[in-house]
């Protein structure tokens, strides 16, 4: 698989997962993953800094961080909303934040290694 054939896939992936956590976060009594919701949102963000750091890798960690935070600012803004009827919480962004921080370490591991196998297949 391509580079690019890899960026396509991994960013489609992406696109899916934000949809998928957004309306988890916005449909009334969402699923609970671990024993706290704070788990879900760590898993989430983590999934989504990692695709975002291979999908995106010429963008710099600090853009992706800042655009995945404000996006976990929105969900929680949405959850304000009398409509949603769900509870908005600080400490869930500070759960997202932990989240796509251990994504990026993951997902700049990734581009690492996948980076090295590139080369060391076109040097043969």
């Amino acid at each position: 698989m391509t580079q690019q054939q890899l960026r396509t896939w991994v960013r489609a992936a992406f696109w899916c997962a934000l949809l998928f956590a957004y309306v988890c976060a916005v449909i009334p009594g969402g699923p609970e993953i671990g024993n706290s919701d704070k788990d879900g949102h760590v898993l989430a963000f983590v999934t989504l800094a990692c695709f975002a750091r291979l999908g995106w890798s010429r963008r710099s960690a600090i853009a992706i961080a800042v655009a995945l935070v404000v996006f976990g600012i929105f969900i929680e803004l949405s959850q304000a909303t009398p409509i949603v009827h769900r509870d908005a919480d600080v400490w869930d962004v500070v759960a997202d934040l932990a989240g796509v921080v251990v994504g990026l370490i993951i997902g700049s591991i990734g581009l690492f290694l996948f980076r090295r196998h590139s080369r060391a297949r076109q040097s043969r």
